[in-house]
């Protein structure tokens, strides 16, 4: 194996907040390798993995309480640098004989913080800089261990660092961007305290993904099971890279794709990398088997388990075949609660990872289960793919079954198909479309009163969905001009049969997710 991304890893403790994966996104834009962890991963096993420097992320627990998430405090003799944020700083404070007690009053919001100390941690940073914080509790003595590096005027203590032993802490959040520097905090850590290099490049991920692969496949055959989307375009394209005539690919037709899909699969694995590709038409056994429900978890739940049942039966087919992969991607992992040595908590059953069982009968390979959705764009231009299906907008593994809200049949699917193709279109003459992360159309189990002509109407509700992120763990909504809002949906009434009413979702993730379902 390359050691060059290895040898720079850091290992990111999660203590249950809601921002750990975008620590681990920030440290990610460094060039630096890191993983999230479970908080109380031994010091024995942390020393096996030797990473370069570990952060400790927040938490919604006080440190003080009986059954608070603690690590194992042998790592603070390991000699290896910590950095604790906010629940983080706080418990590497009181482990190593500092005190923390609850504040007088919450601090949630932008605070004016004034740097004490504008070398290392600090280096480049203004003396004064605006910082997120997010705290009930804060250290309030620190005895003669550290020395505080900077201040707000409700937070004395807002950063330290410890005067014998690599260990620093700060009270707020320099992963969001609400704290304008904290990229060049974190930077300071990885570079100046952790001497990290900046060697996770893509190149150097693909050399060491083909040896892994080639390695662990042997002389076997792969399926591959595509989607249309980036993410299992990707891994097609990484595995053809590495194992070439031993990758299989499988489509499968779920009656859930959006406008054309197939068409595109086909042209894409077969005229473009000349593949070996099964596509399997079970429009009618997926939709079959979703009458009457309507439950989101159930619907995932179902598609999950007929995919696996279709895939298997195509799979028979294919001689010597040994391995699955999948294009699971690193949120998929943390979203589903199954992060390597992780305990993030379950939003909902993502199709790539919650839907396999144990007696699939293959050995799972998920060659991009590191990266993160700007990655594996990244991976997908330097394997040679087209820009078209690279900047592509990611589609869901249960297709439209998640913005097909309610119960599914094929007539509400065309409804959502057609009006999906109408906005899509527009975002495409607009320009709007590669301005977007992700836009789509959603079809609401909604009807309301409209007039058409002379005449009342009682019909369908579309609602479009665009957002902005670059790593689809948060989101805002996307400020699309009005007059392009009023094109599509215009077009939308006047063209889709069936729907009198368009609305456009306002909503954040969080609280919201970027699906409806």
């Amino acid at each position: 194996m390359n050691p060059s991304l290895e040898s720079e890893r850091i290992l990111i403790f999660d203590f249950g907040s809601q921002y750990a994966q975008l620590i681990a996104r920030r440290v990610r834009e460094q060039n630096v390798f890191c993983q999230i962890v479970r908080h109380d991963l031994p010091a024995k096993r942390v020393a096996e993995l030797a990473p370069k420097g570990i952060i400790f992320s927040g938490g919604p627990s006080s440190v003080y309480e009986p059954n608070a998430p603690q690590c194992d405090p042998a790592i603070f003799e390991l000699g290896i640098p910590v950095l604790g944020i906010c629940y983080g700083m706080q418990l590497a404070c009181q482990t190593l004989g500092g005190k923390v007690g609850r504040n007088h009053a919450r601090e949630y919001g932008r605070a004016d913080c004034r740097v004490l100390e504008s070398t290392g941690l600090f280096e480049n940073v203004d003396a004064s800089t605006v910082v997120w914080m997010s705290h009930g509790d804060q250290v309030q003595a620190i005895e003669g261990d550290f020395l505080p590096l900077a201040e707000t005027d409700t937070c004395p203590i807002a950063a330290v660092r410890h005067r014998t032993r690599p260990v620093y802490g700060l009270q707020f959040h320099p992963e969001v961007s609400h704290t304008p520097q904290g990229s060049i905090v974190l930077r300071n850590f990885l570079r100046n305290v952790c001497g990290c290099q900046g060697l996770w490049k893509m190149q150097t991920f693909i050399e060491r993904s083909i040896e892994d692969l080639k390695t662990r496949v042997g002389t076997s055959r792969v399926i591959c099971g595509l989607s249309g989307g980036v993410d299992s375009a990707v891994t097609a394209a990484l595995l053809l890279r590495a194992i070439g005539h031993q990758v299989a690919c499988i489509f499968v037709d779920n009656g859930l794709l959006r406008e054309g899909e197939s068409d595109l699969v086909r042209k894409t694995f077969r005229d473009w990398f000349r593949a070996d590709l099964h596509v399997v038409d079970a429009k009618d056994r997926f939709l079959s088997a979703l009458k009457g429900v309507t439950d989101p978890q159930q619907k995932r739940k179902i598609i999950g388990k007929v995919f696996i049942d279709v895939f298997k039966a195509e799979a028979q087919h294919i001689p010597d075949a040994r391995f699955l992969a999948q294009g699971t991607l690193y949120p998929d992992v943390i979203e589903s609660g199954g992060a390597a040595d992780g305990p993030a908590a379950t939003i909902k059953t993502h199709h790539n990872v919650g839907g396999l069982p144990k007696e699939l009968g293959f050995e799972l390979v998920e060659p991009l289960r590191d990266l993160f959705k700007d990655e594996v764009r990244r991976l997908g231009t330097e394997l040679g793919l087209p820009e078209s299906l690279v900047w592509r907008h990611p589609f869901p593994g249960p297709g439209l079954a998640v913005r097909c809200l309610g119960e599914i049949t094929p007539e509400k699917l065309a409804t959502l198909r057609h009006a999906d193709v109408i906005f899509l279109d527009e975002l495409e003459r607009s320009g709007w479309y590669r301005r977007t992360a992700q836009a789509f159309a959603v079809l609401l189990p909604v009807q309301s009163v409209g007039v058409m002509g002379d005449g009342r109407t009682y019909e369908d509700t579309i609602a479009l969905r665009a957002v902005q992120t670059d790593d689809f763990m948060t989101a805002d909504w996307s400020r699309l001009p009005e007059d392009l809002l009023a094109r599509a949906s215009t077009r939308i009434i006047n063209n889709v049969k069936g729907v009198n009413r368009v609305v456009y979702d306002i909503s954040s993730k969080p609280p919201a997710t970027i699906e409806w379902e």
